[in-house]
């Protein structure tokens, strides 16, 4: 990485505790919870990226945060190290855009020229140091100049549940960068199937890098209504009205992810002239969107898959004629029984029984329990 640039880690936190009910609620979405390991998603996230060097190491004091009034509390618990007005509150949820933009203008206030890096908060990464060696070299194209920098993810097989960048030409004179011709939504099995023979295509990994001046200029550009609105509430932060020009002011702005709002209308321009660039990583990546996806990762790490597929956190596991299960019962032991590719999750309150291939659908469980007025139960 250069010596000279100033990195600013902005980490997305926000959610509302559904892919991942029962252990996940309003107030415990699946970034604060310990999912893969004994530490939280949110605390690894931060852990990996304080390893970066240049030359020294990110110091907490460069990260921020932008999350909601319900978890909060509970991340600055977590994260004692990360300055509390670090920590930002979105008084409504208005998805990544905003966000986004909120921080360029934040530090373009501090520092034009500083690089932001934009990190999912939940994502579980395999191989650290050769994704810290990936966002170093990130950091150093953004750097280059009013580009943008996605970290493609090689896609390993016909994913139906992510996004897609498609690439062309390679970029000159940085190494391994490729053009972005265009951002994919998410596809059928079939064009996913085409993208995989083709070539080319990576998954969209919701990380991205560029300078401050580059993203809020964008956000200026393709956002023209939100852009006044995220600037007010930026020139109020530090000051005594910066809580209630926030309130007032952010539920005004879009409800758009940074894909649509500035990254394919950007794509638009061709690829030679959008200053989108794709870095192509292989670094064992894994977004944990659903419980089957939290099985699939654990099983082929072989961190917790027994012979017959099964992937426990119990105090004892007892199989007969059981295969490619997921439980979670930490304090019980769990006997299985002519039963496959089940999901089974146990809490105080509640208990989750379904088919694996039907876990996307939690979601329509809390919908249906907040229907029913059981706000203790999400």
């Amino acid at each position: 990485m250069l010596a000279n640039v100033d990195f600013r880690p902005v980490i997305l936190a926000g959610g509302s505790g559904t892919r991942f009910w029962p252990r996940s609620r309003r107030a415990h979405a699946k970034q604060v919870l310990a999912l893969d390991g004994d530490r939280s998603m949110l605390q690894q996230t931060v852990e990996r990226l304080t390893q970066l060097a240049s030359p020294e190491k990110i110091s907490p004091e460069k990260i921020w945060i932008i999350t909601n009034e319900l978890l909060s509390a509970e991340i600055q618990s977590q994260l004692s190290e990360v300055p509390s007005s670090h920590i930002i509150e979105e008084p409504v949820a208005r998805n990544t855009a905003p966000a986004c933009g909120l921080a360029a203008f934040l530090i373009e206030r501090e520092n034009p020229q500083a690089i932001l890096g934009i990190f999912p908060s939940d994502h579980v990464i395999g191989d650290e140091p050769r994704f810290l060696k990936r966002i170093e070299q990130g950091i150093e194209l953004a750097a280059s100049g009013d580009v943008m920098v996605v970290l493609g993810i090689e896609p390993s097989r016909p994913e139906t549940g992510y996004g897609y960048i498609e690439t062309g030409t390679p970029v000159a004179a940085a190494e391994s960068a490729l053009h972005v011709r265009r951002f994919m939504e998410k596809p059928s099995a079939h064009r996913a199937e085409e993208f995989l023979a083709a070539g080319g295509y990576y998954w969209n990994s919701g990380m991205f890098l560029w300078s401050a001046h580059t993203l809020a200029n964008a956000v200026r550009e393709h956002m023209p209504e939100t852009a006044p609105l995220l600037e007010e509430i930026a020139q109020a932060w530090g000051t005594p009205r910066f809580a209630q020009t926030f309130a007032e002011l952010y539920p005004r702005c879009e409800n758009i992810s940074v894909d649509y709002a500035i990254l394919e209308p950007r794509s638009a321009k061709g690829q030679h002239l959008s200053g989108l660039f794709c870095l192509p990583s292989e670094f064992g990546w894994n977004d944990l969107g659903s419980w089957e996806s939290l099985f699939e990762f654990q099983r082929d790490t072989r961190l917790r898959g027994d012979e017959n597929g099964n992937v426990a956190d119990s105090s004892g596991l007892l199989t007969l004629d059981a295969e490619n299960n997921y439980i979670f019962s930490p304090r019980k032991h769990v006997a299985l029984v002519g039963v496959s590719d089940l999901v089974i999750v146990e809490t105080d309150d509640a208990i989750l029984v379904a088919r694996r291939s039907q876990s996307q659908d939690v979601g329509k469980i809390v919908k249906e329990l907040a229907a029913q007025g059981k706000s203790e139960l999400i």
